[in-house]
């Protein structure tokens, strides 16, 4: 019997002329997405002057983690845009597994070095939006991952559950980290040390710039994974 529920391609119903430029503009949108996720990584790793202190490697490895790495990790798949849009989904999948693990060893490092940081300076933890935050980010990424195992190694696992749902839920769970990731790197703008490093103008930019990967990879995966049409029969 037919589902009832049909996952459509995207860009379904538009003309030809409006279809090519919808590609276009995507693949522009993917692309300005892979330089933001890299600029934002090489402006804090600079404004933090690593080796400076222990808290100067926080914002650095979190940076590389979330901003560079996750980014990277979700963008592979993307058809536009992407540097391995011709790579098998093997390899893709391959590639996403070494982008996350990146992203684990990273965001472990920076969680090591800002809890050291504190614990030298004699300031208490989690005591700020920022750091909360933080930490339901970090909690959600071990989740994911947990979740991505299970996608991968099913039969080992003994799940009932059936593949393709499997996929969706760690594509939903992905999709929910990297929204917490992007609302926390946003929450550092508003800490003494990046207001004390930017202002004006350059503290804007700063605050808003992460909003547009996170619209990019949220629409990505929607346009992937959600059902776009329900059928009658």
């Amino acid at each position: 019997m037919r589902s009832d529920v049909e996952y459509s391609p995207v860009g379904e119903g538009l003309g030809m002329r409006d279809f090519w430029l919808y590609v276009w503009l995507r693949r522009v949108a993917v692309i300005a997405t892979h330089v933001t996720g890299l600029g934002l990584t090489l402006v804090l790793s600079l404004l933090s002057r690593p080796g400076t202190s222990l808290f100067s490697w926080h914002p650095m490895c979190m940076s590389v983690a979330y901003c560079l790495c996750m980014t990277e990790g979700i963008l592979l798949f993307s058809a536009e845009g992407s540097p391995f849009c011709f790579k098998s989904w093997k390899s893709k999948v391959r590639l996403h597994w070494f982008c996350q693990a990146l992203v684990l060893i990273a965001a472990a490092t920076g969680l090591g070095f800002i809890v050291a940081s504190k614990n030298v300076s004699e300031l208490p933890h989690l005591a700020s939006w920022h750091s909360l935050l933080g930490m339901c980010t970090l909690t959600a990424t071990v989740l994911q991952t947990a979740c991505g195992i299970a996608v991968i190694f099913p039969k080992l696992l003994r799940l009932s559950c059936p593949s393709s749902r499997l996929k969706l839920y760690h594509a939903t769970c992905g999709l929910v980290v990297y929204l917490f990731s992007t609302v926390t790197v946003m929450s550092a703008m508003f800490t003494d040390w990046f207001q004390a490093t930017a202002k004006g103008v350059a503290w804007w930019a700063f605050l808003i710039l992460p909003l547009f990967p996170a619209l990019v990879v949220m629409s990505q995966i929607t346009n992937a994974y959600l059902p776009r049409k329900k059928l009658t029969s």
